[in-house]
């Protein structure tokens, strides 16, 4: 990797960082797809960054092996009832839950791994029909049947909100989950713990810490532009 790419890396990480000055709890999740094991790495163990955050089992699985896991690892992305398997010992969390069948999944293969896995609730927060997640009006529901699962620990709402050319407009989506987290999540799970809300990526995380974000989620304002999706390299 060139020098430049590593100085973009650290500048980028330390602009976001004199951003959150004034959100000290918040995190910044370093967002992977596409990522090289040594630009990751470079923002662990250079820059500081403790969270990074998959969207694809089959990346996170070329990727696993390489990585400092000095850094928390989160899986983000639409995950598939079949692929559970893969990831069950390898994540800290999954943010994506938004099936019950999922749930099921998860909570069968991690009672094999005689662990307990801390999940998000993903709230399609737009209502819209291309995209995982539940719909905010069934959120309670959903909650209720979490409560068989013994091996899922629910820790607060994910969404990944529209894309709006206004970036004040983000404002009114991610102030429902808000409303949602203090309402309906603590109600439902009840703890001296805030309900976790992801929320907010490269182009809309000030908005998102406006509204009360914990964890935002930026690849590109961290890494730059993506390129194509990463494969480890051929063993000889």
């Amino acid at each position: 990797m060139q020098e430049e790419q590593f100085t973009a890396i650290r500048t980028n990480i330390g602009r976001i960082r004199t951003e959150l000055q004034t959100h000290p709890h918040v995190r910044v999740m370093a967002v992977i797809k596409t990522r090289t094991p040594e630009e990751i790495n470079f923002a662990i163990r250079e820059c500081g960054i403790d969270l990074v955050g998959e969207n694809r089992v089959q990346e996170l699985l070329a990727h696993y092996g390489d990585l400092d896991r000095s850094a928390e690892l989160h899986f983000i992305g639409s995950l598939q009832k079949n692929k559970v398997k893969y990831i069950i010992d390898k994540v800290d969390m999954i943010e994506s839950l938004d099936s019950e069948s999922l749930a099921a999944e998860i909570d069968r293969q991690a009672k094999k791994h005689g662990i307990r896995m801390p999940v998000l609730i993903e709230i399609n927060i737009g209502r819209e029909p291309s995209k995982g997640g539940i719909f905010p009006e069934a959120l309670a529901d959903f909650c209720d049947a979490l409560t068989r699962y013994d091996a899922l620990v629910p820790k607060g709402l994910m969404t990944i909100a529209p894309i709006c050319e206004n970036k004040e407009d983000y404002n009114r989506y991610f102030s429902e989950m808000a409303t949602l987290a203090k309402t309906v999540f603590r109600q439902k799970f009840p703890s001296d713990e805030k309900p976790l809300l992801s929320m907010g990526m490269s182009g809309s995380f000030r908005q998102a810490l406006e509204n009360g974000s914990d964890i935002i989620r930026v690849g590109e304002g961290i890494f730059g532009k993506r390129g194509e999706p990463y494969k480890a390299p051929q063993q000889t």
